[in-house]
């Protein structure tokens, strides 16, 4: 029974109008990630055996299939179903439909929690996957059903599942060895010396790493650093990040607050003061499809072509202004959540538009999605993850996924869900960008917990090609004081800051000292990813002509070093 299977199952769950008896657990896979339990037993509360001929219907109340199991007390698990719409609603592009769990406990007492969340779904689509996750605190049980549909509208659902989370007791020990696999390489010396004439303790190799190639940023408040009293905030984000992103001065609405009126001046400014520095930078965004963002003057805008234009026009004037100077565009910011101009369109296909627009106009700048409730959260991962399919299927130029990780405030990230969602994200076949991490508490400590829960998370996954932080100093950070990492007028580091800088600029750099009588004259260092320096001394002084710089990559790097006397 349920009772003797607590906290290991697996959830077949399989609801068809058209055939009968069609128990399934959809061909999943066990892995070293996850763990499926499988139960056969059809008539205990982990599966429904649905054999009526008629599709199911949404219902206000309890809306949709509903299942039951008795989990864990603080377990983690992903969900996964197959829904197929029968039915559109009227004058409408689609429609949401969510995974819903519902924890019932002792008390009597409910919480009800979005798992997953596909929206804009359409009968058009044929079978849709939603994916998602949850946690428990102490739960006598939980339910779990699909929502969201209107009450008369019909759909079937097929190999629903559920799956303990991967996780491990050494999570430390665990990134520390997938840091090592993944952002490190081997450095390879041999060095040789006069037989007989050179003691080999009087010979120091130095091997320092001067710049990390792994990508670290962060937004950038372009008031702030334009302004003359700015220079402290320029010069720590020069010195400290190797990439850059506007946080708000590119967005439309404060390029071109009234059509025609275009204020891309600053913006412009700071990115070749940004690029003159040395660092690389994203563009945020070309536009904004959550309804509170659309610029009012194109809300105002009375015909569909005109809307379309205004799109075309922003994306070129945007572009050309900004070539050569920017190696990422997020195209339309947040489009699993707001989807203003498709429903102003009447088209769910504009999705592609922006994409297939900007990559014609400078096919050399790599395009993203960029959207949030996808890592540092999971209940629209699958949605996005159905998106990029749809964007690489149609080769409208998509290059990579960007993942907002805006962390509740007092909220500890978990590692666990934070590797199943880059997992997730990672079967697009896409690299991920951690494009906007922030962490909120109000202790120091545990803020500087929370940034290295999260930052190991992020650089020990396979996926991440690069990570940008949404602010860090308390004067220019859109969350406050008790996110920032440096604060006052003098940039003072927090706890969180210190911690930050330890983990990039320390025990993720590499700087090693080597004697040959230590070493031996062939050895090989381990080195992060990035540019180096080979210095060599003998006897304390430093032979300058034997000095030799390179770039360590994913392949080892040969060093020879010959020292004569």
């Amino acid at each position: 029974m349920v009772s003797d299977l607590v906290g290991r199952l697996l959830l077949c769950l399989a609801l068809s109008c058209t055939i009968g008896n069609v128990w399934s657990n959809g061909s999943l896979e066990s892995g070293p990630h996850n763990k499926h339990h499988n139960t056969t037993r059809s008539d205990d509360n982990y599966t429904s055996d649905i054999t009526k001929s008629e599709s199911l219907k949404g219902r206000r109340s309890t809306a949709g299939p509903v299942t039951s199991f008795v989990p864990q007390p603080f377990s983690r698990f992903s969900v996964t179903a197959r829904v197929r719409l029968l039915d559109d609603l009227p004058r409408s592009l689609g429609q949401s439909v969510m995974l819903m769990a519902v924890f019932h406990f002792a008390d009597g007492s409910r919480q009800y929690v979005k798992a997953g969340h596909h929206p804009m779904a359409r009968a058009a689509d044929g079978w849709i996957d939603i994916q998602g996750d949850f946690r428990t605190r102490a739960p006598n049980q939980v339910r779990l059903k699909v929502q969201g549909t209107a009450p008369w509208v019909r759909y079937h659902v097929v190999n629903a599942s559920v799956a303990d989370v991967w996780k491990t007791d050494s999570w430390e020990a665990y990134t520390d060895r997938m840091i090592n696999e993944l952002r490190k390489s081997d450095i390879r010396f041999n060095v040789t010396t006069a037989v007989g004439n050179i003691d080999l303790s009087d010979v120091e190799i130095q091997v320092t790493q001067t710049r990390k190639s792994f990508p670290l940023g962060t937004a950038v408040n372009a008031w702030a650093y334009a302004s003359p009293g700015g220079r402290l905030y320029r010069d720590f984000i020069h010195r400290h990040f190797t990439w850059a992103v506007h946080e708000s001065s590119m967005k439309w609405f404060n390029t071109e607050p009234r059509q025609g009126f275009y204020r891309y001046g600053l913006p412009v400014r700071v990115l070749r003061s940004l690029r003159k520095n040395g660092l690389k930078v994203r563009g945020h965004a070309l536009m904004w499809s959550v309804d509170s963002m659309v610029p009012s003057w194109v809300k105002s805008l009375q015909s569909e072509d005109g809307v379309r234009s205004a799109v075309e026009t922003r994306i070129h004037r945007a572009m050309n202004l900004t070539r050569g100077l920017l190696d990422h565009w997020d195209v339309n910011n947040e489009n699993v959540h707001g989807h203003w101009y498709q429903r102003r369109l009447q088209d769910f296909g504009f999705e592609l538009t922006p994409y297939r627009t900007a990559h014609l106009h400078d096919p050399t700048v790599r395009l993203f999605l960029n959207d949030y409730n996808v890592v540092a959260h999971g209940t629209a991962t699958g949605a996005l993850v159905a998106q990029a399919h749809r964007l690489k299927a149609a080769d409208v130029g998509l290059s990579g996924l960007g993942a907002q990780c805006h962390f509740y405030t007092e909220e500890r990230p978990d590692p666990f869900l934070i590797k199943d969602r880059l997992d997730r994200l990672a079967d697009t076949g896409l690299p991920v960008w951690v494009t906007e991490f922030n962490v909120v508490a109000a202790d120091e400590e545990e803020r500087a917990r929370f940034v290295e829960l999260a930052m190991r998370a992020f650089y020990s996954h396979p996926a991440v090609e690069g990570i940008l932080l949404w602010g860090f100093w308390d004067r220019a950070h859109s969350r406050g004081p008790h996110a920032a990492l440096v604060t006052g007028e003098h940039l003072t580091l927090t706890a969180a800051g210190k911690k930050f800088l330890d983990l990039w600029e320390n025990q993720w750099m590499t700087k090693e000292e080597r004697t040959l009588k230590q070493s031996g004259p062939t050895f090989t260092v381990r080195g992060f990813h990035g540019d180096y320096q080979v210095r060599v001394r003998y006897q304390g002084r430093e032979l300058s002509h034997l000095t030799e710089t390179f770039q360590l990559g994913k392949s080892p790097h040969d060093v020879r070093i010959s020292v004569y006397e």
